[in-house]
């Protein structure tokens, strides 16, 4: 079996655990910026074996440059993404926002519609 053989290479920015929904950049994040072991990881993501889980790890250290570029786009699109969320929230978002401002927290805002205080 070929390294690549445990991917699913959907486009150049998207690159999948084969069989999965999970990117790539879901378990070397967890890994590289939280200092998660491959076992942690592998018990966080059921639908992913330990072998999996190595396996990207072993890829991105073969391709350590290609995949830390990888990483980096897929981080400043996470970045921008945010920043026209913010931007142009939705109704939706506008209404959490509503809440944390008068409630503080969501404990605190279903404590209060408990006792009937919304």
């Amino acid at each position: 079996m070929h390294l690549e053989d445990y991917f699913d290479f959907l486009a150049p920015n998207d690159i999948r655990l084969k069989g999965t929904r999970i990117g790539i950049e879901t378990i070397l994040y967890d890994f590289i910026h939280r200092s998660q072991s491959p076992e942690e990881i592998a018990n966080t993501y059921p639908s992913l074996t330990l072998e999996q889980v190595y396996a990207t790890i072993t890829y991105y250290l073969h391709k350590k440059e290609e995949v830390s570029n990888y990483l980096t786009e897929w981080l400043e699109w996470g970045d921008r993404m945010r920043a026209e969320q913010a931007k142009n929230p939705t109704p939706a978002m506008l209404k959490l926002r509503e809440i944390r401002k008068k409630y503080g927290t969501a404990r605190n805002y279903l404590e209060a519609k408990r006792h009937g205080l919304t």
